[in-house]
């Protein structure tokens, strides 16, 4: 079965995939409890989902491994999981089986599309420069959600937001755990994520701000209360039209970003070869039939983790990192307690700290083109300030068509521009004016 793997034409060996798949293992393991208490929050019992992202990340890792033979480990994405919760259950009164619906849907749509040239039509059409915007635009926005919950951003009938009460012993906590988790990132500290979000639980259950665990490991929960619950039915709605849009276009970018980041390092392949080609499209296969997996399973939409990048980094070269990467996640199953205890404050600065990362990709954009300015703006600013990434997706790729009409720069209105402009037009009048869309379909 090694032989599969071609670790020797990848110049490389099992000891050196185990020791890459553990160093990305260490290096996400928080996103098991991150995406419980996230999906928590949307009405999810905490239990059943500390379980399923454990073992729909051990499949997905599994699965890219020998589908695709790349390093590249698969989870609940960061960003997907705090719209799924904040930006469309709480704040659409969307109930979590049908925001799995949602979801479900969305990457059905990305399965077939996976397996056409769409994927291409899609590298070559958008500018990356505006994938680079929505990237630190859903960093804005998580980074504002991460805060809020905090109880460092709250809010005020006077300026909307303020700044929160850090004598709140839960609002300190988070703050600790804030100042650790970029302590630990300027340090470039292996596993970073993890020792931060240990070390500010201790610091809480120490000083009795949160309750410590009564127990360290046990039998895996049971996932029966959210395993093949979505409604698929609610979600073939008008009104979830934009939701849908919004998870299949963020995860397409989020994939194909993620993917070309991680793996250019190593070489893995490369947008203008056809070996490199192939191995990208593998890639986003898994993604796809993953996250409709996970839909299925009872979790948001299911990626490609940047931490992968750690792996890379410790040598892993080839699909068998990912393998290794799934299996140690079995482990997690058998300490749920203690992931359930962790403090939501030690983990929450997570979200910023992700934020700031995502935030970053501003000064790779290029600012003389007036288009690109005006529409990386608007889709930074409106996705925190309206606290929807389709709004602020939608408002830049239209923003971006008309700057491109005014300066009559007809050649950059490709047909990728003309479809997504169009298609965000519609997703925005849905959204702002659902009544007049009430009366038009009526």
């Amino acid at each position: 079965m090694l032989e599969f793997f071609k670790l020797s034409q990848n110049k490389t060996s099992v000891k050196q995939e185990f020791n890459a798949g553990l160093t990305t293992f260490l290096a996400m393991m928080y996103i098991v409890p991150v995406n419980a208490l996230i999906l928590a929050d949307a009405g999810m019992p905490k239990e059943a989902v500390l379980a399923v992202t454990a073992i729909i990340t051990t499949i997905a890792c599994v699965f890219n491994g020998f589908w695709a033979n790349t390093p590249v480990a698969l989870s609940a994405g960061m960003g997907l999981n705090a719209y799924f919760t904040y930006g469309l259950v709480l704040s659409q009164n969307v109930s979590w089986q049908t925001a799995l619906g949602v979801v479900f849907i969305s990457a059905v749509i990305f399965v077939v599309l996976s397996f056409t040239n769409f994927r291409i039509w899609i590298i070559k059409n958008i500018p990356l420069d505006l994938r680079r915007a929505i990237s630190a635009g859903i960093g804005a926005f998580i980074c504002f959600i991460g805060l809020k919950q905090m109880g460092l951003i709250v809010a005020s009938p006077a300026t909307l937001v303020t700044i929160g009460n850090i004598a709140n012993p839960t609002t300190l906590i988070g703050v600790i755990g804030l100042v650790i988790i970029l302590a630990a990132w300027a340090l470039n500290l292996k596993a970073g994520f993890v020792l931060a979000v240990a070390l500010t639980s201790v610091i809480a259950w120490v000083f009795g701000v949160y309750e410590a665990p009564s127990a360290v490991v046990a039998l895996p929960s049971s996932i029966s209360p959210i395993f093949a619950q979505l409604d698929i039915m609610g979600a073939f709605k008008l009104a979830l039209m934009p939701a849908i849009l919004t998870f299949f276009v963020t995860h397409l970018f989020d994939s194909i970003g993620t993917l070309t980041g991680v793996c250019n390092r190593a070489n893995l392949f490369s947008e203008k070869d056809e070996e490199g080609t192939k191995k990208l499209a593998k890639n986003l296969e898994s993604d796809a039939i993953a996250s409709a997996a996970g839909a299925v399973f009872g979790t948001s939409t299911i990626t490609a983790f940047a931490e992968s990048a750690s792996g890379v980094e410790a040598g892993g070269r080839t699909g068998l990192t990912a393998v290794f990467t799934g299996l140690l996640f079995v482990l997690t199953l058998f300490f749920l307690p203690l992931f359930g205890a962790i403090p939501a404050n030690a983990i929450y600065p997570i979200l910023v700290m992700v934020g700031v990362l995502m935030f970053s990709e501003l000064g790779k954009i290029d600012y003389s083109d007036p288009a690109i300015c005006v529409a990386t703006f608007f889709t930074v600013v409106l996705m925190p300030l309206t606290y929807s990434i389709t709004v602020g997706l939608s408002v830049g790729f239209i923003a971006y068509a008309i700057i491109k009409l005014v300066k009559r720069e007809f050649k950059a209105l490709n047909s990728g521009i003309i479809t997504l402009s169009l298609i965000s037009l519609l997703a925005f009048l849905v959204i702002s004016a659902p009544s007049l869309f009430g009366k038009i379909f009526g």
